[in-house]
């Protein structure tokens, strides 16, 4: 038989556990790991809100250039140039001589002021000068290229 284990002031064989404090490490820990899912979870919402603004401002940008460039061609009588602002669907509707034809017979624009690109619709409001300095508002209708993303024109109203 085993003899009885030694009296009081004598190691045991193993650590016992803590028993202070217990509850405040479990709260620090529950607390720092909130915390983390909160930074990962926030951060990603972040980086999804600044891609949507930024998505948005690419629009516009893209917008407002094409819409300048194919004003800028048509008052410069660059009918070629113009027809390349636009989207493939307006190509198929007219072809480029067709195009050439028509806006050569048009009223010649000798100014324009480009608005901001509403991206919700894909329209562009434009104040044009015709020769003469009649003034009309026109509407020019967007549209993305489907193989590389590009805003292109797809009609003037």
């Amino acid at each position: 038989m085993p003899e009885p284990p030694p009296g009081p002031g004598v190691a045991p064989p193993f650590a016992a556990p803590p028993t202070e404090g217990g509850r405040a490490r479990l709260w620090l820990g529950l607390g720092v790991g909130a915390l983390a899912v909160l930074l990962c979870c926030g951060g990603g919402g972040a980086a999804i809100v600044g891609l949507a603004v930024s998505n948005v401002q690419a629009i516009q940008e893209q917008g407002r250039t094409v819409t300048n460039n194919y004003y800028r061609a048509l008052v410069a009588r660059n009918w070629s140039k113009a027809y390349d602002q636009l989207c493939a669907d307006a190509r198929r509707r007219e072809s480029r001589p067709e195009f050439e034809q028509r806006v050569a017979t048009e009223p010649q624009i000798t100014g324009y002021r480009v608005g901001d690109v509403d991206t919700q619709t894909l329209t562009v409001p434009v104040d044009v000068t015709l020769a003469g300095g009649r003034r009309e508002a026109q509407t020019v209708t967007l549209a993305p290229d489907q193989q590389t993303g590009a805003v292109e024109v797809c009609g003037v109203r």
